[in-house]
């Protein structure tokens, strides 16, 4: 399944590892994962949107880290999902 992965990047100094960390734990459970963290750095915030939503389109499912009610970001990208028919899986919840 392909799995994109939302959380809190921003204010959040060891965001590339916790996304890191959880394409890891969704590629060992045979699974596709799409991490936005690995995008460019220093492109204007609304800038993410667009590619972030075109990875959202390609996934099956949206797995999103425990921090993602602190991101508005991810609260986006949540609701895109939901509106898209997107699977909604949640950290710490069996994939």
């Amino acid at each position: 399944m392909i799995v994109y992965i939302a959380g809190k990047i921003s204010g959040f100094p060891d965001y590339k590892q916790r996304f890191a960390e959880a394409a890891a734990r969704l590629a060992a459970q045979g699974h596709i994962p799409l991490n936005p963290a690995l995008l460019p750095e220093g492109m204007p915030y609304e800038s993410y949107f667009p590619i972030c939503f075109a990875m959202i389109d390609v996934s099956e499912a949206v797995y999103m880290l425990e921090n993602y009610r602190d991101s508005n970001g991810a609260l986006r990208e949540l609701a895109y999902a939901g509106e898209s028919g997107k699977r909604i899986l949640f950290e710490g919840v069996e994939v």
